[in-house]
């Protein structure tokens, strides 16, 4: 089935149409959940608060660009909107923070995505959602600190401590690998 075809069904309350697009969209956009959430219950009730939000707007889906693009950005949005509500973002000065080096590179290119995204995931909620946007959903820092409702420099602050502790959380790892080698 076609997605014209599933958008006309769901439309229609169609409950097999209904079926048909949490079964296709729901594993991609549970990644999506869960990325901004950090934890399986959190990332649950926002998968089922953005389906909600994905019927309840369906129908001013206007066909421009692609529709999983379309409910990927409901879903970002319901994301952004829920942690708004639950984190406070404090602007954190850059210039305290080391900085990134070439041969920290290759240790994040050594990692497995799911060691990346668990690492993401133990981000506090400010970090995290920073660092998602600007990183994952490729969101200018103007356009996140317009979201979130704080200054580009938070945002900007923010995305640096959070790349800070996540190579805080590389070098423990390869520490621990170091020793585990050498036991």
């Amino acid at each position: 089935m076609g997605d014209q075809e599933l958008i006309k069904g769901c439309l229609s309350a169609d409950r097999r149409c209904q079926e048909e697009l949490y079964i296709r969209f729901s594993p991609k956009m549970y990644a999506v959940c869960y990325r901004y959430a950090g934890n399986q219950n959190d990332a649950e009730d926002l998968l089922q608060e953005g389906f909600m939000r994905v019927f309840r707007y369906l129908e001013k889906y206007r066909g421009d660009g692609s529709f999983e693009g379309w409910i990927r950005r409901i879903f970002v949005n319901t994301a952004i909107e829920y942690y708004r509500k639950k984190a406070n973002l404090y602007a954190v000065s850059d210039h305290h923070l080391p900085q990134l080096q070439a041969s920290d590179i290759s240790a994040v290119e050594l990692l497995k995505a799911e060691d990346v995204l668990g690492m993401v995931a133990r981000l506090a909620s400010g970090y995290r959602t920073v660092f998602n946007l600007f990183v994952v959903e490729g969101y200018s820092h103007k356009e996140i600190a317009e979201m979130l409702g704080i200054t580009e420099g938070t945002s900007k602050s923010q995305l640096a401590r959070a790349r800070y502790l996540l190579q805080e959380q590389i070098e423990k790892r390869e520490l621990k690998q170091n020793e585990f080698k050498s036991a």
